[in-house]
């Protein structure tokens, strides 16, 4: 079961690494799309396209259905959930040190501020 979730995650996130996937996927998010018109806004064949729709699909993030000779794509948002869960280990760690960190400069204002007022005293 682990080895099967690496697996997923590293189709999901080999498959958003690409620019022109993340875009694709956006436009997902807003309905349904022909493999054409994921295709439009990119200077490339549908050849190019299909491939990285089939990578998209490969990854769980997108499912594709033949209409007549069409090809209609729809996001598949679940497996995104399973990448977020693992950003959000690496969101809450990068947050507890930059809390820490925060923490630290604060210290370290007080006293600076503490041992300049001290100074006016005398």
């Amino acid at each position: 079961m682990v080895e099967q979730n690496i697996s997923q995650l590293n189709s999901i996130f080999h498959a958003l690494g690409d620019a022109t996937r993340r875009s694709m996927l956006h436009a997902l998010s807003g309905g349904e799309r022909t493999v054409s018109e994921l295709a439009e806004p990119f200077d490339m064949s549908l050849a190019a396209a299909s491939k990285h729709v089939k990578v998209l699909e490969n990854a769980g993030l997108i499912r594709r259905e033949i209409r007549w000779r069409t090809h209609v794509c729809h996001l598949e948002p679940g497996p995104l959930e399973s990448a977020q869960e693992w950003l959000r280990y690496y969101e809450i760690f990068w947050t507890d040190r930059l809390d820490a960190l925060s923490r630290l400069l604060l210290e370290e204002d007080e006293q600076e501020v503490n041992a300049s007022g001290k100074g006016e005293d005398k």
